[in-house]
């Protein structure tokens, strides 16, 4: 078995400064009324958008979509609703068998 250089007494100060409850999920209409600025704002800053979709799909998030693709976001249609995830956090498919 090899060895770890492992020092747990200094891990805590190598975590970058993390809040405990600093992620959110926002809950939100997608139909149109909202800039998607707005929507890309949220998820840059670090929030999870669950949207209910209230029309064309496509339509609705063309204005955001691609940026948030682009920056390594998630978009994901679940029923009636679209969720979005900032970088770094994945949706969990496992269970939609």
């Amino acid at each position: 078995m090899s060895e770890f250089d492992l020092d747990l007494r200094n891990a805590e100060a190598q975590l970058e400064d993390v809040e405990d409850g600093d992620s959110e999920v926002v809950l939100g209409v997608l139909d149109g009324s909202t800039d998607p600025a707005e929507w890309i704002r949220a998820v840059e800053a670090g929030k999870i958008l669950v949207l209910s979709v209230e029309g064309d799909l496509n339509r609705l998030a063309a204005g955001f979509a691609r940026e948030v693709r682009d920056a390594g976001g998630t978009l994901m249609r679940f029923r009636g609703f679209l969720v979005v995830t900032p970088p770094g956090v994945g949706i969990d498919t496992d269970r939609l068998a």
